[in-house]
């Protein structure tokens, strides 16, 4: 281009300028769309309207960040799956227990080119002592399946003769098994040569174990194009009440299946959810393996394609989810999350208990007020008081403000008797000034987004196995600031996909999802008062400042409790407005003192690894990205 054509350009269209960046874009998306991304933006587009498509699809379009992250998937491959020689031992080990795994596989229409793929990949295990049992409801026998099921002995099929749909037709193929553990699989998917090596592997080191599950990814045209790869947390009931996040492939003992009479066709669409569900009813041994042990295909007509492909199985698992909520004795509604295949619970009311709401506060009034409105505009729980812990303000205002708050009986000033700043010390002192069943620590820089937060959070709160409920937390400009708290990120702990855009969802929708996690941040944090006293309150002698929140979640996870993250309550956080930042001698040397303490005292637990996050992912930043190197076990 010539230099007057560019002076032209730049004068109509300036570098930074909206006409310039659109421009720019759209020759982005005509170098990089292909039909795979434009089916993707288009389902996108329905579900949420064509600004947050382009939102959502911003990185497939310009190449970028799907590049990395496939790119680190490619390094984790290569430095964690096993090399020709180990595959050789695994061939080679002798285990002292080994079971029969009987994988069964409905056919229905089957696509001769997968299913043979998949039965190669059986073929090839390192571990010989399978059965793969088929049942096959397509209106006629296919000559060239059946020829590939002469390949090995070890197959077993049965033609049916009429399509009993997927339930149907898997019951079946349970028909057929004499395995000690029942294995589900698509006709369409596959499982790497070493999967039912790790899954005998793991039922040696758990002989009790009665369900296991695996990390997965997905395979796009040729098995060899492996992408997408999710890595779960361990068992989580309230995760998988809000998504299949364990998906298809999954391994029951033979015991649990016969107690669970099979899947049920009522759910078709959904129906391993909720035999997975059900699972989760009658036993607690549970193993999942930190490993990529199966592949699921992509292709037009599945749901890792086109997440709408079977809008039916949707509300399958919607129906699945309730149904289990109803069984297990829970009292509560099932809903449709903010995207397919995510569900929120709410859960009744018990009763009308009161809730106080502890708010720590030192001058800046505005910011408080702020705070006060939103809750008295927008709460509609009544049953509850603002408990605000003064400690030690100076500004003339504040104590104004305070005055003009006398007459409202909702509301109530205490005054914190020490100097200086002790958060865990603030928060014990209003918790043991309170007379509620249910506390909230609410931190004054916070503004209320949804009305009925105090109902979302009395709905988990009273079940006797959750200990604490979080929120989720924007910045002012609408990006994530608090969406659950990974323990051992860094060495220490963080609030997960902080910086994520609003309505982004970030890694397999974690953003989105109600989940268990192992800490939830103190700036919106609600438990039964009870709890307090049985931890010991919050630690103002060791963490009066830092990581006191995720101090005490642990100390609740230690009474065998759940922590939950609910995203569908939600605050503004305008972090830190009235504390400030680490950014004095004084404050980094208090903040090193009591992260060290954090890490002694949790060496344990940190070590371990947080049980809801995964061994695979980097634990030096909180965006849930790959390690792409040699993991260390």
């Amino acid at each position: 281009m010539s230099i007057k054509k560019t002076r032209l350009r730049d004068k109509l269209f300036p570098e930074g300028g909206k006409i310039r960046t659109i421009l720019r874009f759209l020759n982005k998306i005509v170098k990089n769309f292909n039909i795979t991304n434009i089916k993707k933006f288009l389902n996108i587009v329905k579900q949420k309207g064509i600004k947050q498509a382009f939102i959502d699809t911003k990185n497939i379009l310009l190449g970028r960040s799907e590049l990395d992250k496939k790119t680190a998937y490619q390094k984790w491959i290569e430095f964690n799956e096993p090399s020709l020689e180990e595959l050789e031992e695994q061939k080679n080990t002798k285990f002292k227990i080994n079971p029969k795994i009987s994988i069964l596989v409905p056919l229905f229409n089957t696509p001769v080119k997968f299913f043979d793929e998949l039965v190669e990949c059986l073929i090839n295990q390192t571990y010989t002592n399978w059965e793969l049992c088929l049942a096959d409801g397509s209106e006629n026998e296919n000559p060239e399946i059946i020829n590939i099921i002469k390949k090995d002995d070890r197959i077993k099929y049965k033609f049916i003769g009429e399509n009993k749909n997927i339930s149907g037709n898997t019951n079946e193929c349970l028909s057929l098994a004499t395995g000690d553990y029942i294995a589900l699989l698509d006709h369409d998917d596959l499982l790497p040569i070493f999967s039912l090596y790790e899954i005998v592997k793991a039922i040696n080191e758990n002989p009790d174990v009665e369900f296991i599950y695996t990390d997965e990814d997905k395979i796009m045209k040729v098995k060899e194009n492996r992408v997408d790869p999710y890595f779960k947390p361990n068992f989580s009931p309230d995760t998988l009440r809000a998504n299949n996040y364990i998906t298809h492939f999954s391994i029951f003992k033979k015991e649990i299946m016969d107690k669970l009479e099979g899947e049920r066709s009522k759910y078709d669409g959904a129906q391993d959810y909720d035999l997975i569900l059900r699972m989760s009813e009658i036993t607690t041994n549970i193993v999942h393996i930190p490993k990529i042990l199966y592949h699921w295909r992509i292709h037009p007509n599945s749901t890792a394609e086109m997440p709408d492909a079977k809008p039916y199985a949707y509300e399958a698992g919607r129906q699945a989810v309730q149904d289990h909520i109803n069984r297990i004795g829970l009292k509560g509604t099932v809903e449709f999350g903010e995207t397919p295949g995510v569900y929120q619970t709410c859960y009744e009311v018990k009763g009308n208990p009161k809730v106080c709401i502890i708010i720590p506060n030192k001058d800046a009034s505005d910011i408080l007020k702020t705070c006060i409105e939103s809750i008295q505009k927008l709460t509609t729980y009544t049953n509850y008081e603002i408990i605000i812990v003064e400690n030690n303000s100076e500004e003339k205002e504040t104590f104004e403000f305070y005055k003009s708050l006398e007459d409202n009986e909702k509301i109530r000033v205490v005054y914190y008797p020490k100097k200086g700043y002790n958060y865990a010390g603030i928060i014990n002192y209003g918790v043991k000034n309170c007379d509620g069943e249910y506390v909230v620590q609410l931190n004054n820089d916070t503004e209320l987004i949804t009305p009925n937060w105090i109902e979302k959070f009395l709905g988990f709160a009273q079940r006797e196995d959750v200990g604490a409920v979080g929120a989720r937390l924007y910045y002012k400009d609408g990006s994530i600031q608090h969406a659950g708290i990974v323990v051992g990120i860094c060495g220490l702990a963080a609030n997960m996909l902080t910086g994520l855009p609003k309505g982004n969802h970030g890694y397999f929708a974690k953003e989105s999802l109600i989940q268990n996690v192992s800490a939830v941040t103190g700036a919106c944090l609600f438990s039964r008062r009870d709890i307090y006293e049985k931890v010991g309150f919050m630690d103002e002698e060791n963490l009066a400042v830092a990581f006191n929140d995720v101090d005490f979640c642990l100390k609740i996870r230690e009474l065998g409790k759940l922590i939950i993250y609910n995203p569908f309550i939600e605050f503004w956080h305008y972090e830190s407005k009235t504390r400030g930042y680490e950014d004095t001698p004084e404050k980094k040397e208090r903040f090193e003192r009591e992260s060290n303490y954090f890490k002694t005292k949790w060496k344990e637990v940190i070590s371990k690894g947080d049980p809801y996050y995964n061994i695979n992912l980097r634990d030096d930043t909180a965006q849930y990205e790959i390690k792409n190197y040699k993991i260390v076990k």
